[in-house]
């Protein structure tokens, strides 16, 4: 396996982004929403990884192009830290379906991640969900941190090496056979609920023989609910289209032909009310993790008194890389920060 490139001293996290806190003016480095998620409900985020700091660079990700490729795995966060603002979050929200980590990059990169789960869960009694690539499972250490987990999600995209290359462009120190014995050593000694999510993307992943490949390499896992899905927001790559409905009929048949239970997940999810919490502060950190449509950002407007284009500034302003692209016919704001030369010390 080829050596994992280092990671600089310098990538830290930046917290110039993020909202202030209640208490103090604290800055709330890792905490967003809640929003509504498409699989778990209610769902308060939880954002333990750099910006883009990433095992793959799938030509589908709503954040754009991979900027830190690695696949070494280091410290990232701060679980006393995440406890606290998690504890503050849930003071204002109330109750909430899952705390998920759900971050900008993968969040087993993150030494850090097992502490953060096993503390929330103890101290807050909160159920905690993860969702991850699932490349690095083959590392004892990184299965060890998600085994306590609620809910576990891991993506499987392909059932061969050239298709997975095609879709998920991995780091390449990674191999197919690797990364699928890692989910499967995991599936086999995870007690919680196992999911897994498979994209698909026309031309690359959506033919007859890609489809009952997949399905195979899923079957194999076991897992609880298996999701197809589809790009419903701006890809990196923006030729990376939905496959037509048919398509995606065929890739639940073939699985639900070999006994997994498999639903659906290509439509955008309904978006929530802020919730409480500052309207600037809340679009901010949700754009950190995917896309807003302008639709739903004109509803957030109108619901505080202001006009579209007032808030837009405002958040562009505490966000720098905050900018408006179309997919599909439909306008969203999205994070795609310039790269930038970073000091190396």
């Amino acid at each position: 396996m080829a050596p994992a490139p280092s990671l600089p001293n310098a990538y830290h996290r930046p917290t110039s982004s993020r909202g202030r806190g209640a208490r103090g003016g604290s800055l709330v480095l890792y905490v967003f929403g809640p929003v509504f998620s498409r699989r778990l409900g209610v769902s308060l985020g939880v954002n333990n990884v750099p910006y883009k700091l990433c095992t793959y660079s799938c030509v589908y990700c709503q954040l754009g192009h991979t900027l830190r490729f690695t696949l070494e795995r280091r410290r990232l966060s701060e679980p006393e830290r995440i406890l606290a603002e998690v504890a503050e979050r849930l003071e204002k929200a109330g109750n909430v379906d899952y705390v998920t980590f759900v971050p900008d990059g993968e969040p087993l990169l993150d030494t850090a991640l097992g502490d953060a789960v096993r503390l929330l869960r103890r101290e807050l009694g909160v159920r905690v969900a993860v969702l991850t690539n699932g490349s690095l499972l083959w590392l004892p250490d990184a299965r060890e941190s998600i085994l306590e987990a609620d809910y576990v999600s891991v993506k499987v995209d392909a059932g061969d090496e050239e298709t997975w290359r095609r879709v998920d462009r991995p780091h390449p120190g990674l191999g197919y056979t690797r990364v699928m014995e890692g989910l499967r050593v995991f599936a086999h000694d995870y007690t919680g609920v196992l999911a897994t999510e498979t994209m698909l993307v026309s031309g690359l992943n959506d033919d007859r023989r890609a489809l009952e490949a997949v399905a195979e390499a899923v079957a194999g896992l076991g897992p609880r609910v298996a999701y197809v899905a589809a790009p419903v927001r701006p890809p990196a790559e923006p030729w990376a289209r939905p496959p037509p409905p048919e398509r995606l009929q065929a890739a639940l048949e073939a699985l639900r032909s070999r006994g997994v239970r498999a639903e659906p997940l290509a439509a955008p999810e309904p978006p929530p009310p802020p919730m409480g919490v500052d309207p600037v502060a809340y679009v901010a950190e949700t754009i950190k993790v995917h896309p807003l449509r302008i639709s739903y950002l004109e509803r957030i407007a109108a619901a505080h008194g202001t006009t579209l284009q007032e808030l837009l500034k405002a958040v562009q302003e505490r966000l720098p890389g905050a900018k408006l692209v179309e997919f599909m016919g439909n306008k969203f704001l999205a994070y795609r920060p310039e790269p930038r030369k970073r000091n190396q010390h």
